[in-house]
């Protein structure tokens, strides 16, 4: 969706990525997905592609279909290396 740079304590950039939660099941781990266009490389066609990342989220506060900002961080295990930032939108409670 949307990428936005701010610098660190230490001067690096800070990468942070909007995408839509996709599933809360695992303790204090959320899985986003954040989609982004690419053009084809020999017909010029943008096309959407969609990535899933494992991000932190220390207080399990995320439902599935919330929308939220993650950043970047230390790998935290294999696969999760972001940490929820903030939720931006609540997804409709049923």
């Amino acid at each position: 969706m949307t990428e936005a740079n701010k610098t660190t304590e230490s001067g690096g950039k800070l990468r942070t990525l909007t995408g839509r939660v996709v599933s809360n099941a695992m303790d204090k781990t959320i899985s986003v997905a954040v989609e982004r266009v690419v053009k084809h490389p020999v017909y010029g066609k943008y096309i959407k592609r969609t990535t899933k990342l494992l991000a932190h989220d220390e207080n399990n506060e995320c439902q599935a279909g919330d929308t939220v900002a993650i950043a970047e961080c230390r790998p935290l295990s294999k696969r999760k290396s972001w940490r929820l930032v903030e939720v931006l939108e609540r997804a409709d409670s049923r």
